[in-house]
């Protein structure tokens, strides 16, 4: 290169370098959107001033000429001869349709000063731009170009073409419609209340309302009756052995519990003395009306606290009391129920909108091209090839797919397939061409296959995928398209039935396009709300593109900054949180009596289930694993076992695990994993064992690499061309999901404390306490009910969150362990107690 060329290639660098910094750079941003304001106000103004002068400015545009703004023409627009003509020009043709532009400039104005983006400008120009072609006809069409233009030229010439097409009221409903459907399109409003209302059903059917409360309290009644009879027969005993005066306090006061059981427990604050001389006092005191003590809560779950002195009228009165409170709120629940519909788990993030498929990339042409005189010469050489070995065939039949032709030969009687299967290097080599595979017999088809490779191979975008029928109207719960087969079909994948996956090759032959694709694939599908990821990468680079979506899809451990795991240690607490998650959600499905998420979530949706009781909606959980072989090697059983228990039991709970791999060896794919993981990925090997380990039969070794796969699943194999999903592509999804408003953080799961790591640390267990401790520890011991939907309720907080205090306020003594559904047992009885245990353990 010459001394000059090595200028000028310098100086275009540099003057790129100076221009993507002008456009990194804030300060031009900032220039650019006063700009843009200067433009939106200056057309606003000679637009509105139109409206008063256009009258006296027309002579100066028969005809228009640019030549006028440079002249000494005085007109009446306040913004001179330039928003004169602008006006004119704007006006003539689209009429009152011209201030949409005067928006845009506005809107980018905006969009260019203020430091996020709120909004996308291409959005504003867009629909500012079809709401100009639609408001400018509707204005054409209902007043006609008077003396006024009110809908311009345009306005009016396609209007009166419409009406000389469909009617003067066809046009009419089109242009009504037609506005109807952009406004829906440009404010997305929500329609189901309104529905709602209109539609209400006047008789709906009363759904189940818990009312254990007072039938337990109903039973607890002769109990509460024993106790208090009891009481007053002491008190009595007592004043006729004490002759002398002396003041006597009334017996503790019973207190009746949501288990039915009289527990007494004392009241210094709320004694009574009297004399026993004294008449006056006494008889006042018998004639006084018995009430109910004003610190009792009959509804509350405290307990309802009666005084031993009530008669037995008093206590049933008090008791019917609490019973038609309790009948009220259940009709007042019931009704709130019935107004506020089905739970919509997507309101939090009502607008998010699921990337656009031109984000992704077509590769070439999306039709399969069959090559005739490729096929009748393949079809030639294995005829003439087997019969060399005098190997007759009746029939065969070719069927071309993206990356091979699948050849279907019928041989003649008395030919044994063995004999066909023993040939494949004999036809590999009479082909001069790799990856032939020969499927004998082909299941259910009483044929032979022979597959081999097309000369020109089609590459398969994920977007051809993403756009077919298959994927677009399928009704599958976390639907993944993974490539195709023959005959260009697509094959597309439940995720929820399969419900594991493993993938397994050589290094290069299209693992982590594979993850890329079923990653996408379920972001193209889900609402955020509904699904969340856990990364497992312990490469460290193949998944962390996915960084930007972390506050939509990913879950992590609590207090974690990085959602995407990749150190060793927090790959063990991951799956353990993971397994206690899961023990978390059997739990909940056998208190609500379902067998599956699917019905779960169902009777959450309908309100069935209550939040208080710390029921919540659970989304799909799908745990991905990038390099699984580095995770045995590193971690062995420590990762195996727990990983095991989510293979075998995570499956109806939502809990799903995808498993890469490029190490398909026995001590890395074991018999535990392979019977957990029916359906399995082989990408090219290297070796026909490798084969047998990943899938249990022959044929990935004759794989072509670039994606060709064999998939099985059960008993059936299929060979597929998968997918192509590049880098940039994952960055366009990925940063439109990103710049959309998302969660507070990841969805967070359990915490787990290894203990054999806190055993090392002194005995004693390395727990970070929430910042909540406190406040939740307070609340628990003065409402003596240790329940973690009276966390959420009081502290407001998430049901994980809630358990994870209510784990550590066990840990530390403060309540018993956990007993299903009842609260759990609080050992501190009042909150002195509780603050010197406090100052004591410096808490």
């Amino acid at each position: 290169m010459t001394g000059r060329t090595r200028k000028t290639t310098t100086r275009k660098s540099t003057r790129k370098k100076k221009q993507d910094s002008i456009w990194e750079n804030r300060k031009w941003h900032r220039a650019f959107g006063v700009i843009a304001l200067l433009a939106g106000v200056y057309t606003f103004l000679a637009f509105t001033s139109y409206l008063f002068t256009w009258e006296q400015d027309q002579d100066f545009f028969k005809p228009i000429n640019l030549g006028f703004i440079f002249s000494d023409s005085v007109v009446a627009n306040s913004m001179g001869r330039i928003g004169s003509l602008l006006s004119h020009i704007f006006f003539r043709n689209v009429g009152l349709s011209s201030y949409l532009l005067s928006f845009v400039f506005v809107a980018a104005a905006f969009r260019l000063l203020l430091p996020k983006k709120m909004f996308s400008l291409t959005n504003v120009a867009k629909y500012s731009f079809i709401g100009m072609i639609i408001s400018s006809i509707t204005l054409g069409f209902f007043f006609g170009y008077r003396q006024f233009p009110y809908g311009g030229l345009f306005g009016n010439g396609v209007s009166n073409w419409l009406e000389s097409f469909m009617g003067f009221y066809g046009t009419g409903l089109l242009l009504i419609f037609s506005t109807l459907i952009f406004l829906i399109f440009v404010f997305n409003p929500n329609l189901d209340d309104f529905f709602v209302s209109l539609f209400r059903v006047t008789k709906v059917k009363t759904p189940n309302v818990d009312m254990s409360f007072v039938d337990k309290l109903k039973s607890s009644l002769p109990s509460a009756m024993a106790s208090v009879k009891a009481a007053t027969a002491s008190k009595r005993k007592s004043s006729k052995t004490k002759k002398k005066n002396a003041a006597t306090k009334i017996r503790p006061s019973a207190r009746i519990s949501e288990e039915g059981e009289s527990i007494f427990e004392e009241k210094p604050a709320d004694t009574i003395t009297f004399d026993v001389k004294d008449k006056a006092k006494e008889d006042e005191k018998k004639t006084a009306k018995p009430k109910v003590r004003s610190d009792a809560k009959p509804a509350s779950k405290e307990g309802l606290i009666l005084d031993v002195d009530m008669p037995k009228n008093e206590i049933e009165e008090a008791l019917k009391e609490i019973e038609e409170e309790e009948r009220l709120k259940n009709k007042k629940e019931v009704q709130t129920v019935i107004e506020q519909g089905d739970f919509d788990p997507t309101l939090e993030l009502s607008d998010y909108k699921t990337p656009p498929l031109d984000l992704l990339e077509y590769y070439g042409n999306d039709q399969l091209v069959v090559d005739r005189a490729e096929l009748e010469s393949n079809k030639e050489r294995i005829v003439e090839t087997l019969a060399n070995y005098n190997i007759e065939i009746e029939k065969i039949r070719a069927t071309p797919g993206p990356t091979i032709t699948l050849y279907e030969i019928v041989p003649a009687p008395g030919i044994r397939i063995s004999k066909i299967k023993s040939l494949v290097d004999d036809i590999a080599l009479s082909l001069a061409a790799l990856g032939i595979r020969i499927i004998a017999p082909i299941p259910g088809r009483g044929t032979i296959g022979i597959e081999i490779p097309n000369e020109k191979k089609k590459i398969v975008p994920l977007r051809e995928l993403l756009s077919s029928d298959q994927f677009q109207k399928t009704k599958m719960e976390l639907p993944v398209a993974i490539g195709t087969g023959i005959r260009n079909k697509v094959f597309v994948g439940d995720l929820a039935k399969m419900p594991h996956l493993l993938c397994a090759g050589a290094t290069g032959q299209g693992k982590s396009v594979c993850i890329n694709t079923l990653l996408i694939s379920l972001l193209y599908k889900k609402h955020p709300s509904r699904l969340k990821f856990v990364l497992i990468d312990p490469k460290k680079v193949e998944l962390s593109i996915y960084e930007n979506i972390q506050n939509h899809f990913l879950a992590a451990l609590p207090d974690e900054e990085d959602a995407i795991v990749t150190d060793i240690r927090k790959v063990i607490h991951t799956l353990n949180a993971l397994c206690i998650e899961m023990d978390n959600r059997y739990n909940l499905l056998k208190a609500a009596q379902v067998r599956n998420i699917k019905e779960y979530n169902n009777k959450f949706i309908k309100r069935k289930l209550n939040p208080e009781k710390g029921h919540r909606f659970l989304p799909y959980i799908v745990l991905i694993i990038d390099e699984f072989a580095d995770l045995i090697m590193t971690a062995g059983k420590e990762i195996e076992v727990p990983l095991t228990r989510l293979a075998q039991l995570a499956r109806a709970i939502g809990i799903h695990l995808i498993i890469a791999t490029q190490r398909p060896t026995v001590n890395i794919i074991t018999g535990t994993i392979k019977a957990n993981f029916p359906v399995r990925i082989a990408l090219r090997v290297t070796s026909k064992v490798d084969s047998r380990t990943i899938i249990d039969i022959g044929g990935a070794e004759q794989l072509i690499g670039r994606g060709d796969m064999i998939l099985v699943q059960g008993a059936d194999s299929y060979r597929l061309q998968g997918a192509l999903v590049d880098t940039p592509e994952v960055e366009r999804v990925t940063q439109f999901i990103g710049e959309q408003r998302g969660f507070a953080g990841p969805f967070e799961l359990p915490e787990y404390i290894d203990e054999k790591e806190a055993a090392k640390k002194g005995g004693q267990l390395d727990m970070k306490r929430d910042k909540l401790f406190l406040d939740a520890a307070r609340l628990i011991v003065g409402a003596q009910s240790g329940s973690t939907s009276l966390i959420q309720r009081k502290l407001s907080l998430g049901y994980n969150r809630a358990g994870r205090i209510m784990d550590q306020l066990e840990r530390s003594g403060l309540v018993g362990p956990a007993k299903g559904s009842k609260p759990r047992e609080v050992y501190v009885h009042d909150l002195i107690a509780l603050e010197e245990l406090v100052q004591a353990n410096g808490w």
